[in-house]
């Protein structure tokens, strides 16, 4: 089938760290057909899935698409905990697309009910039982895959290649933190800030946006699983070679450098 043509060229390519220069199929029309391609690569990753990616549809393709946000796995082999304060280093393919996203990454704290399809934000929040800084590696062997619409991004894992979890934020519910101001800088240049609460609902949203979405696509989220939760400075293209810091708020930082993927 041809979702199964798609899958299988996308995961064969990231093991070989190969490019792709163009689309390997007919791109498809609907976020349930994007979602169909994802769900055959998950299977053919081989790999358990950590947590789940969030990004945004913006406007027009939000109404085109019936969603203003879309989700990929991250899976266990590319999450990274920056404990040490030393940068740790993540892969992006050289000859795709790589960029990296300043995000609060949430932790599901409790085991879902796979057959409740709506939540509250209240309901959302009560489901996380942690809120980390972090980064997200948006890497795909397709550089154009941001650029050929939200369906082709979503089918090849959401263009997510791992996450970086940094500290966690205490009293999470209380600190106010998606109004803290957040920056990205790469090899010491700032190019980015921005808020948590700037995205629809802020990162709690995408939290709600998720359980609803994976309740629909019949998967069942684990707790323990992190869900990072949208690109708050924006999504910023990086290459092998280059050092990159996230500030959130006054008092935290994440950091990594970046490498360019090997096969495998």
């Amino acid at each position: 089938m041809e979702q199964d043509r798609i899958a299988e060229a996308f995961v064969s390519a990231r093991r070989a760290a190969r490019g792709l220069s163009d689309y390997p199929g007919n791109i498809p029309e609907s976020l349930k057909s994007a979602y169909s391609v994802q769900d055959v690569a998950i299977r053919l990753q081989g790999d358990s899935v950590a947590g789940w990616k969030v990004g945004r549809i913006m406007p027009p393709l939000d109404a085109q698409f019936g969603a203003d946000r879309l989700a990929g796995p991250i899976f266990v082999a590319g999450v990274f905990f920056e404990g040490d304060g030393k940068p740790v280093s993540m892969a992006v393919f050289q000859d795709g697309f790589g960029a990296v996203e300043a995000e609060f990454l949430l932790r599901i704290g409790t085991q879902l009910d796979p057959a409740k399809r709506y939540y509250s934000l209240e309901e959302a929040a009560d489901a996380i039982d942690a809120v980390h800084v972090g980064l997200e590696i948006a890497s795909s062997p397709l550089g154009a895959i941001n650029d050929l619409g939200p369906a082709v991004t979503a089918s090849d894992f959401g263009n997510n290649n791992g996450l970086v979890i940094g500290a966690a934020i205490p009293d999470w519910q209380n600190s106010g933190f998606a109004t803290w101001p957040v920056t990205l800088a790469i090899d010491g240049a700032e190019i980015g800030t921005g808020r948590g609460d700037s995205m629809p609902d802020g990162p709690v949203g995408a939290a709600r946006f998720l359980f609803e979405l994976m309740a629909r696509r019949g998967i069942a989220l684990q707790k323990g699983q992190w869900i990072s939760s949208g690109a708050i400075t924006g999504v910023h293209r990086v290459a092998p070679g280059a050092s990159v810091e996230a500030r959130f708020g006054a008092d935290y930082a994440v950091r990594c450098t970046i490498e360019a993927a090997t096969a495998r």
